[in-house]
């Protein structure tokens, strides 16, 4: 295993990022950091306990893996756990990709759904570099149709592919990717590329989207934003 950074290594950054000699000064940068690289850690186990999951493996094995107990296994990497770094629009888009999958008569919830959700609110991030991208909704429905046609299902509550649910997962990394302590739904759309075979990425490549575009417009709208409302 390729070793981490070591104590010395960390200090010399701290110092140096903090451009300053005060004691203080430096002890904030170091506060920073650790909770980046805490951030970094929590998001590479969340990525390898969401692929157990999905190849079939139980808490109990994952517990044993991690040596920590079942509970406090499932308490750390639980769904529920994830919520509390979401933007209440991430959260909404659980609530507007069922809605998506029930519009289209779809008794499940995938990638594509989740896609579809990111246009309801056109205030947001996501929504913003779609339009500037000239994607619409009519175009991704289009194409999500042609892929997985309009069903019959009148299911109420249906449940996420574990694909759609590897989502929020990925999102989380793209927000620490990017230096973020959020969630916001322009991390969900970067997201949205992360597993080629999923119908989200392969109707975004039809459209003409590529990720390093798209995460590239995301930077872009937030440097203006930041300029837009300047810190008081």
């Amino acid at each position: 295993m390729a070793p981490g950074p070591t104590l010395e290594q960390l200090i010399a950054t701290v110092r140096r990022d903090a451009g300053s000699d005060d004691p203080l000064d430096q002890l904030a940068t170091a506060a920073r950091m650790a909770a980046d690289l805490q951030d970094v850690a929590d998001a590479a186990l969340s990525h390898f306990v969401d692929q157990c999951r999905h190849s079939g493996r139980s808490w109990t094995e994952i517990s044993t893996a991690l040596g920590v107990t079942k509970q406090a296994a499932h308490k750390r990497f639980s769904e529920t756990q994830l919520l509390g770094r979401f933007t209440p629009r991430v959260r909404n888009l659980f609530v507007q990709a069922a809605a998506a999958a029930r519009r289209l008569g779809h008794n499940y919830v995938g990638t594509e759904h989740f896609l579809l959700a990111l246009f309801e609110d056109q205030t947001s991030i996501a929504a913003k570099v779609l339009a500037d991208a000239q994607v619409t909704e009519q175009h991704v429905e289009t194409l999500v149709l042609q892929a997985a046609p309009r069903g019959s299902s009148t299911d109420d509550a249906p449940l996420r592919t574990p694909a759609a649910s590897a989502v929020f997962r990925r999102a989380i990394a793209e927000a620490v990717r990017l230096g973020h302590n959020y969630v916001g739904t322009e991390h969900v759309l970067l997201a949205l590329f992360g597993e080629s075979e999923a119908l989200s990425a392969r109707v975004l490549a039809q459209t003409g989207a590529t990720y390093d575009d798209y995460r590239r417009r995301v930077i872009d709208k937030l440097s203006r934003l930041v300029v837009a409302r300047p810190e008081q």
